[in-house]
């Protein structure tokens, strides 16, 4: 029996007739799809011959033709030779960043990009840009970024036909519409035909077409004005944002300055202290039958001059209007002393023709220097000319007048009775326009009015201050006063407002340290005034604000014009 030796299977080549020598060169068979040239990469699982799974599938014969390969093949195979070229590149390119610096590498990303992982977006970013200048290459650079950075215009994603039908407004059951319409035929209208009669009717409206809405506004000379102060304002560095001007309530920042009356010391009661209305100067004057005017610098008040009245104790002294005559008065004399500043002479006016006062004290001179007026016995109100001293006319009220104010535009009296009234007077026809009781009060003592014209102030026995509109004053008969003040608890003898009618100070005389300064208009009163721990205030007897509300000074029975600066103020 013969023992069979196994055989050895056939190797196939792709060409019989080729040589030994030059068969392992033999060039691979083409693939359709692929162009001649091009290296394919063929999968690892299809390397020899080997099929997609299992053995390896025997060699045709040379005489017999092979299949042509799927399209689906030659697709495969051209992705898997672009993805081996892919690898070979980012091999390639890591090898060369290896050896570059990481300043290069840095300066690379800045100018190119995160484009590592993909080469063609790189290409595709470097090439786009030239393309765009050689095709508008008539733009400047500016025009050419923004029409990269413009986005597409972008197309609707469905249309609706009902849109462009076009919908008709009914105008006759809308009643704004309904008066739009011009004549019986325009029950309805179109979308567009209302968007037009609405902007007709605006326009009308307006006087034309305003600034705001023209689309196509020329610049005028006020447009490059504004434009020029912006850029002057973005030049210039500093606080644009100012603190309010308004005085702030709670505390009130001041200090306490050398006494106005520190050169000419006194011990008799101060009994007038006035700031001259136009310059930096003060008046003092006193029981002491003295008159003397300061300089005001908060430091050493140095003296001007002091006149001396003989026998003549000072009941009370005013500056005239425009701060050219001082008035003064007497506690038991019916003599009206006037001194000139500007010629420095004491004009005595013994008599006034038709007054028949015994005693002249109380007076009061109006805001725009054209009257006087005196406060006489029996309820009289006498009205003189502040030019010529001579009487003009008088008024009557019930009752003895405890004090009278004139109004900041000097056309109207407050007078207030010792019944608790209060009267207002009209200066040119002399007739009272208003009567009303001043809540609460039995018996008045003092009345001021503020120099916006908005409030009105009256001081009772009882220490009571109540706050009026002056318009609920001229108009009802029991008007009801917008806060009371009852930080004292004896009678009010003095009431003062400040020129921008943002305090309003009382005081009494019937007890020591009996002052406060009231914040307006929140009515409420300034609680480290006056220091609870120095009593040197004593007895107020009077109290007056410098022009601009720089000062503040009061006189007592001691002789001392006290003074103090208000820091929220910058001026006298």
């Amino acid at each position: 029996m013969r023992s069979e030796v196994p055989r050895e299977r056939p190797r196939s080549f792709s060409n019989p007739r080729m040589p030994p020598e030059r068969r392992g060169r033999a060039r691979p068979d083409r693939t359709p799809g692929v162009r001649p040239g091009r290296k394919t990469q063929v999968k690892p699982g299809r390397r020899a011959g080997l099929g997609r799974a299992g053995p390896p599938r025997k060699a045709a014969a040379s005489s017999q033709r092979q299949p042509p390969a799927p399209p689906g093949a030659a697709a495969a195979a051209i992705a898997i030779a672009a993805e081996e070229e892919r690898r070979l590149r980012q091999r390639n390119r890591l090898r060369l960043e290896e050896d570059k610096p990481a300043v290069e590498q840095c300066l690379e990303e800045l100018v190119f990009g995160d484009v590592l992982d993909d080469e063609d977006a790189l290409l595709r970013r470097l090439r786009g840009p030239r393309v765009q200048v050689q095709e508008d290459s008539g733009d400047s650079e500016v025009e050419n970024e923004a029409k990269d950075n413009f986005p597409p215009q972008k197309k609707p994603v469905w249309l609706d036909e009902e849109d462009e039908d076009e919908e008709m407004v009914d105008m006759m059951n809308n009643r704004f519409r309904k008066d739009m319409m011009k004549n019986a035929s325009e029950s309805k209208l179109s979308k567009d035909e209302l968007q037009k009669r609405l902007k007709e009717e605006f326009q009308h409206a307006m006087g034309g077409v305003p600034a705001w809405a023209e689309t196509s506004r020329r610049k005028t000379s006020s447009d490059d004005e504004s434009e020029e102060d912006e850029d002057d304002l973005l030049q210039r560095t500093g606080n644009f944002i100012a603190t309010s001007t308004s005085l702030p309530k709670g505390i009130l920042k001041m200090k306490n300055c050398q006494h106005a009356n520190a050169e000419r010391p006194t011990t008799a009661e101060i009994s007038s202290v006035q700031f001259h209305p136009r310059a930096q100067v003060v008046m003092v004057a006193g029981l002491d039958n003295a008159i003397s005017l300061f300089q005001v610098d908060g430091k050493t008040n140095p003296k001007i001059q002091s006149i001396y009245l003989e026998k003549f104790p000072i009941f009370k002294a005013r500056f005239s209007a425009n701060g050219e005559e001082v008035l003064a008065t007497s506690t038991h004399s019916r003599v009206l002393y006037v001194y000139d500043m500007l010629a420095g002479k004491l004009i005595p006016v013994h008599q006034v023709r038709g007054l028949k006062e015994k005693i002249v004290r109380r007076f009061e001179v109006s805001p725009d220097g054209s009257f006087l007026l005196i406060n006489g016995v029996a309820g009289y109100l006498h009205l003189l000319s502040m030019k010529t001293k001579e009487l003009i006319g008088s008024m009557k009220i019930n009752g003895r007048i405890a004090a009278s104010t004139f109004t900041s535009d000097s056309k109207k009296v407050y007078a207030s009775s010792a019944d608790g009234e209060v009267y207002v007077w009209d200066v040119n026809s002399r007739k009272c326009l208003n009567r009303f009781v001043d809540e609460g009060s039995l018996y008045g003592l003092s009345i001021a009015t503020s120099r916006n014209g908005q409030y009105v102030a009256c001081g009772s026995n009882c220490g009571v201050v109540n706050i009026y509109n002056q318009e609920s004053c001229l108009q009802e008969t029991n008007p009801k006063p917008i806060k009371a003040i009852m930080n004292l608890v004896t009678g009010v003898t003095s009431l003062t407002f400040n020129p921008t009618t943002e305090i309003l100070a009382i005081a009494s005389d019937k007890m020591k340290e009996a002052v406060r300064l009231v914040h307006l208009p929140s009515c409420t009163v300034f609680s480290n005034f006056p220091v609870a721990k120095k009593k040197n205030i004593s007895l107020v007897h009077t109290m007056d604000f410098s022009p601009r509300s720089g000062y503040f000074a009061l006189g007592n029975e001691k002789g001392k014009a006290l003074m103090y600066r208000l820091h929220h103020y910058s001026d006298f």
